[in-house]
């Protein structure tokens, strides 16, 4: 009886609780110390019931009070994000402040805005920002430049784009600042980007060489894996760009192809009298001079023709961008084949050298095999430290994809569980044991009732008889 009413007891106490107690839902997450505080305050000044878990960095409320305790709490700008921004200015005194304190203020507002934009980036939870813009000294014509350095939490790992971007977005919204005076950190003391004053084409030029092995790394991969299987084949390339930029100017001229420029002539005529150029007074007499019109002349006429000839010239310009492949080696280890043998297990083989040789063919193929260019391809069959799998695991779908629950999902059907099985207890403990009893009571009632009717029968038979 002790046990029932265990039992009974346990039942009941459960039941109220769950009744009674909302079922609580995320109101925020990755939350900082500064806001996770004020958050409890606000739901503590408001009597709003919470749960808090891990470390704080999770806020639980009831589920029907999500929606207004968000809308409200951003009404108050919570969460603020871990840092301040120009709302520093809000509740500031400008008549009562020094210039000093204005400029903290303006700083510490654009390293927290700074923050708040970096952390809408995918794959980082937190960052800060730290800047140092520099005073031009007195009697200074060059200031000194400023500089960034930014920490980061991150998810996984940052792309080079997405470092590159944060760089160039710290560098924008402050005035002289440079994209390579910005460093970047990770929560783990690793360094993403120095603020080295480095070349920002080298930069490119890596990244480009980069996205071009991982390309062609990963064709090469579904190709070979094709053949031999998913997770059965390795390969590693290494490509050699040259990222100089060559510019080639070339004459050329062709002495048959000449054309006529320019055309110059000159001619000369002369007429002289045959005195053999003396000059004598008898040739001053008036009858000499009329009879030196009939006497003999010396006539003479030059010609001077000059021709100027162009030769046919053709000039050629070529221009090679930087970026170009100079070799490609690409090395390809293979699994063997497995297949099982007479006693059901898995017997490894080496794969045959036609095989070997058709993969090579393939990947000389995806790469665009050059062999002037000096590239190189090596597949090697090697067996691999763990045989795979000889069955895929599939994945459920249909009927079985609904069976996947959820955390919450176990722990309902676990409450339901526990619920029916207390039912059960009071059924059969409780509720059957009652049963028993009334309907003992009702058929002891009844022979009772039939034993006292019996004698009370007799005797008014007995004056009747008599």
């Amino acid at each position: 009886m002790i046990a029932v009413t265990a039992a009974l007891i346990g039942f009941f106490a459960f039941v109220i609780m769950r009744v009674t107690t909302p079922q609580m839902t995320t109101l925020f997450t990755d939350l900082s110390v500064e806001d996770s505080s004020s958050i409890i305050k606000d739901l503590e000044r408001q009597g709003i019931q919470f749960e808090i878990r891990n470390e704080g960095t999770i806020i639980m409320v009831p589920k029907d009070k999500v929606t207004r305790l968000r809308m409200k709490l951003a009404e108050g700008g919570l969460p603020k994000g871990g840092g301040i921004g120009y709302e520093v200015f809000d509740k500031s005194d400008a008549l009562g402040t020094t210039s000093f304190v204005q400029n903290i203020n303006h700083l510490r507002a654009l390293e927290g805005e700074l923050a708040r934009t970096i952390r809408a980036i995918d794959r980082i939870q937190a960052a800060r920002v730290h800047l140092v813009l520099p005073e031009r000294p007195l009697f200074s014509r060059e200031a000194p430049e400023p500089s960034a350095s930014i920490v980061v939490r991150v998810r996984g790992a940052l792309e080079a784009q997405q470092i590159r971007a944060i760089r160039h977005l710290v560098a924008s919204a402050v005035n002289g600042l440079k994209p390579q005076r910005v460093s970047i950190v990770d929560e783990a003391g690793s360094l993403l980007a120095d603020g080295a004053a480095t070349d920002p084409e080298q930069a490119v030029g890596d990244e480009r060489r980069t996205a071009f092995e991982k390309r062609i790394r990963k064709q090469v991969e579904d190709i070979v894996s094709s053949v031999v299987g998913s997770g059965r084949a390795r390969v590693q390339l290494s490509a050699d760009f040259d990222f100089n930029k060559i510019t080639q100017t070339s004459d050329k001229f062709d002495p048959e192809g000449r054309v006529l420029r320019s055309s110059q002539t000159r001619e000369e005529s002369s007429m002289t009298a045959d005195n053999n150029g003396q000059v004598t007074v008898n040739n001053e007499l008036p009858g000499n001079q009329q009879n030196s019109g009939v006497a003999a002349k010396d006539q003479s006429k030059k010609t001077e023709e000059t021709n100027n000839y162009e030769i046919s010239r053709t000039t050629k310009t070529e221009v090679t961008e930087a970026g170009r492949v100079n070799r490609i080696s690409v090395a390809v280890l293979v699994d063997g084949i497995y297949t099982k043998n007479d006693k059901g297990e898995l017997a490894y083989t080496d794969r045959t050298k036609e095989q070997l040789d058709r993969i090579a063919t393939l990947v000389r193929s995806a790469i665009g095999f050059d062999q002037k260019r000096g590239d190189q391809v090596e597949v090697v069959n090697l067996r691999f430290a763990d045989a795979p799998s000889t069955a895929p695991i599939a994945e459920p779908s249909g009927f079985l994809g609904m069976l996947q629950f959820t955390k919450d999902d176990v722990m309902y059907f676990v409450e339901l569980g526990v619920m029916m099985l207390l039912g059960l207890v009071v059924l059969f403990l409780v509720i059957r044991p009652l049963v028993k009893r009334i309907l003992a009571s009702d058929e002891v009632a009844a022979a009772i009732s039939g034993v006292l009717a019996g004698p009370a029968a007799s005797e008014e038979a007995a004056p009747a008889g008599g």
